[in-house]
């Protein structure tokens, strides 16, 4: 009966141990599931996928906010601190964050370029710029897609448990992404094809104009590191007079002064051109606005340009 007894009793204990160690496990995975990836980005646009993709499994900083040039940005001592601690670390390439190049180069490991994986026949190199792409991809809404694929694939390697979640959260994306396109493309053929010339203070717009169909022009190449001399605006004036073009345009992200001169050089040559609203290029819009994510920026692009090229003619769609 003793010998009952005791076998009974170490039964009971290894079955607390057991039951204190399966709830220990438990606590330890759903301690681990709560916590977020902690994801900094440099652009508001890569900070866009990442909470379209990432949901409630990431945290994410965008170092660059509205109205900021990320070809002149330099990373403040708050800014290293931040990508040093972060999981992840999230930026455009393409030598897009110039200025931050050295500082992205140290945090080996867990800094990725969303363009990393796009195919180099898709990427532009405009004249003046070989051997360097254009980085204003995400003008391409489908190229752009593919940086969201780079993103999830990239989070789940950091966070398999959340792969369901990246999956179906980058597959809506994506969906909605595949709609912007469409809707842009609609919006753009109502623009006769002689009125189709976008001309803004940078070369921020090759990727648009080669996906929609519009003769791009800028007073800077595609860095605003670039300086536009009085010769520049000139044979941009020239330009816009000789094929008599109704408006150009600011970026929100560029002083409007040089697009300014512009219209100033254009007027000297007897012609008035308008400048049809603001784009925004390098930069999303203030948060909480509809411009403050990227269908909403790319959304507002296109109307601003066929309302200015077509005058006042808003393109529909939902």
């Amino acid at each position: 009966m003793k010998k009952v007894i005791i076998l009974l009793t170490a039964l009971s204990l290894l079955s607390v141990i057991s039951c204190g160690k399966k709830e220990a496990e438990d606590k330890k995975a759903s301690e681990k599931a709560a916590t977020k990836l902690e994801v900094v980005t440099t652009t508001g646009m890569i900070a866009d996928i990442v909470e379209n993709v990432g949901g409630n499994r990431v945290n994410v900083t965008a170092l660059m906010g509205p109205g900021t040039d990320p070809h002149l940005y330099k990373a403040s001592e708050g800014d290293v601190s931040r990508m040093a601690k972060a999981d992840i670390i999230f930026y455009n390439g393409l030598h897009l964050e110039g200025a931050m190049a050295e500082v992205l180069s140290k945090m080996e490991g867990k800094a990725f370029a969303v363009t990393e994986r796009m195919d180099e026949k898709a990427l532009i190199s405009p004249e003046g710029y070989e051997g360097l792409h254009d980085p204003h991809v995400w003008f391409d809404v489908r190229l752009w897609m593919s940086a969201v694929e780079y993103v999830r694939d990239r989070l789940i390697e950091f966070d398999r448990a959340g792969a369901v979640e990246f999956g179906e959260d980058a597959d809506v994306y994506m969906t909605q992404l595949a709609e912007l396109h469409d809707y842009v493309y609609q919006a753009a053929k109502t623009v006769p094809d002689v009125q189709r010339v976008l001309i803004t203070a940078h070369d921020a717009f090759n990727y648009f104009g080669r996906a929609y169909g519009f003769t791009v022009k800028g007073l800077q190449g595609i860095s605003t590191a670039s300086e536009a001399g009085t010769a520049d605006v000139q044979e941009l004036s020239e330009f816009i007079a000789d094929r008599r073009i109704a408006s150009i345009f600011v970026e929100t992200s560029v002083s409007p002064k040089n697009i300014e001169a512009v219209q100033a050089a254009v007027k000297a040559k007897g012609f008035e051109v308008s400048i049809g609203g603001h784009l925004y290029s390098d930069a999303l819009g203030d948060p909480g606005t509809p411009e403050g994510n990227y269908i909403g920026v790319v959304r507002h692009n296109i109307a601003t340009i066929v309302n200015a090229l077509m005058g006042g003619r808003v393109p529909q769609g939902s």
